[in-house]
């Protein structure tokens, strides 16, 4: 038998135009404004709404059929749309299942902001692991892949069955101090489980390391012990992957603000707050506050998911950073 006309009839060659559909929830519609703007298209239409009782719904107002679909959705909260962290995340599962149900080729979340990061394991007996249960939500409703940033802890990438894409704000911060040119840094660890990113942080702006000795009595409340290394006289950098309440730190990833944070806030002797945009800015955000734009960095990872090209080379496999 001829192996070449075996193997010629074993497939079938068809000219199979790909398309790439960006969509926005209502959690941080500016971010993916962005994101359209670079990727040169159009966000997709989408009918979104909050009803009288609460419920959250969606309508994708043109054919999805046989693109690659991808939903830009922090799970975090919007005062200017209206929504809640858990309407964020309801709303990102019905626009999931809803272009699944549409025939889309494949559906990416894009969750810059993965909710529920922080709630990773048990600290207590009979606590949920929430993070774990929204892994499995996501990818119930359909998902095919997540693109997310900065998690709570890398582990979380576990829980997941589909592949997890995780991007790091590391080297846009590094790269906003180094070009500051501040004289004697030092990088403080906020505790012991962020002392590797501090680290790493540290030897890419050439900075020396100190850790603080904090613990946790209660949920989202921070008690300093004593610090570790030499912090007199420098200037200090706090990193960590959010700030929350602001009762521990100075700059992160993800601007979480809630609470009393913009008080805490103006109230310390921080001299600027350096974040991502991954979260909408709530009203009266401090003038000390600074923005790095994470847009570029998630269009290069959605152009190469589109595209299945490498995402890790990104930054040279160097996302894995606690």
């Amino acid at each position: 038998m001829d192996t070449r006309t075996q193997t010629s009839r074993a497939s079938l060659p068809i000219d199979y135009n790909k398309r790439l559909m960006l969509f926005s929830g209502r959690a941080n519609p500016q971010l993916a404004v962005d994101i359209a703007d670079k990727l040169e298209v159009d966000l997709g239409p989408v009918e979104l709404k909050t009803f009288s009782n609460g419920e959250v719904y969606c309508r994708y107002e043109e054919s999805i059929r046989g693109a690659d679909v991808f939903i830009v959705q922090s799970t975090c909260g919007n005062a200017q749309t209206g929504v809640t962290a858990n309407d964020s995340l309801m709303e990102l599962l019905f626009m999931i299942d809803a272009a699944v149900g549409a025939s889309a080729h494949r559906v990416i979340a894009v969750t810059p902001w993965f909710g529920y990061s922080r709630q990773d394991k048990k600290s207590a007996p009979r606590e949920p692991i929430s993070a774990r249960l929204v892994a499995r939500m996501l990818e119930a409703a359909g998902s095919d892949r997540v693109l997310t940033m900065d998690l709570h802890a890398g582990q979380i990438q576990g829980f997941f069955q589909k592949p997890v894409d995780h991007m790091t704000a590391l080297f846009m911060l590094t790269q906003y101090f180094a070009d500051l040119g501040l004289p004697d840094l030092v990088v403080v660890a906020p505790d012991a489980g962020r002392v590797k990113l501090n680290k790493n942080f540290a030897s890419k702006i050439g900075a020396e390391l100190a850790i603080l000795d904090k613990e946790r009595p209660a949920q989202q409340v921070a008690e300093i012990g004593y610090v570790i290394g030499d912090v007199r006289g420098k200037t200090a950098v706090i990193v960590d992957d959010m700030i929350d309440t602001a009762g521990t730190l100075t700059a992160a990833a993800h601007a979480v603000f809630s609470g009393d944070a913009y008080e805490n806030l103006r109230n310390s002797p921080i001299e600027q707050i350096v974040v991502t945009d991954t979260i909408p800015l709530p009203p009266g955000c401090p003038e000390n506050v600074r923005v790095l734009p994470c847009a570029d960095l998630l269009t290069d990872s959605i152009r190469r998911i589109f595209v299945d090209d490498s995402v890790s080379e990104v930054f040279g496999g160097e996302n894995q950073l606690f």
